[in-house]
């Protein structure tokens, strides 16, 4: 049965506040090979949400370099997994966080804002770590930032602000049910 729990967005902030200019050892870096500013908001999220989708191909999860999902570290995918593409929808069992796309209006700490260029061709990811009356202040990786204004991205053509809106998990009853079952208290585990 999936349930749906709040997204922490102080502890995503607090996250990208610690490591926007440095790396967590936990993660590959993968400044120079590609980027590293969605795998570094993937794991602002994860601070947030803690929990991930193991889902292959079509889920969020790092486990190394070698071992996580595509929507972990691209920035497509990334949108695709947390808007709930059709595709993923159907393939990762709702599991994790989820957002929808916004006006800027409704951005709020935490929230995860992607940049396009010309061609329209969405290259860079950025977390929402603070306010100055009306500019946005954003944390990211590749070309690191703590609380810059993401009106001084000037080379982007567009800008999607996603709102994380929460946290599938999972919940398996059947424990609590057997335990019932077998009149044992409910916090004991089950006898085989």
């Amino acid at each position: 049965m999936l349930l749906i729990k709040p997204y922490n967005r102080e502890r995503a902030v607090e996250y990208a506040l610690r490591w926007a200019l440095d790396r967590n050892p936990l993660f590959v870096d993968f400044t120079g090979i590609g980027g590293n500013c969605t795998n570094f908001v993937s794991q602002c999220i994860l601070a947030g949400s803690c929990t991930m989708n193991y889902t292959p191909d079509f889920g969020w999860y790092y486990v190394s370099a070698e071992d996580r999902a595509p929507a972990w570290s691209s920035v497509e995918y990334f949108y695709d997994f947390m808007t709930g593409a059709p595709t993923f929808a159907e393939q990762n069992g709702g599991i994790g966080p989820f957002a929808r796309e916004v006006g800027r209006e409704e951005v709020l700490l935490g929230d995860v804002v992607q940049l396009a260029n010309s061609d329209g061709d969405w290259y860079h990811t950025l977390l929402v770590c603070g306010f100055d009356g009306e500019e946005i202040l954003v944390c990211a990786q590749s070309n690191d930032a703590r609380n810059r204004p993401l009106s001084t991205y000037t080379n982007a053509a567009a800008f999607r602000f996603l709102h994380i809106d929460g946290v599938r998990i999972e919940i398996n009853d059947d424990l609590c049910y057997q335990t019932l079952l077998n009149g044992a208290p409910i916090d004991a585990p089950p006898s085989a």
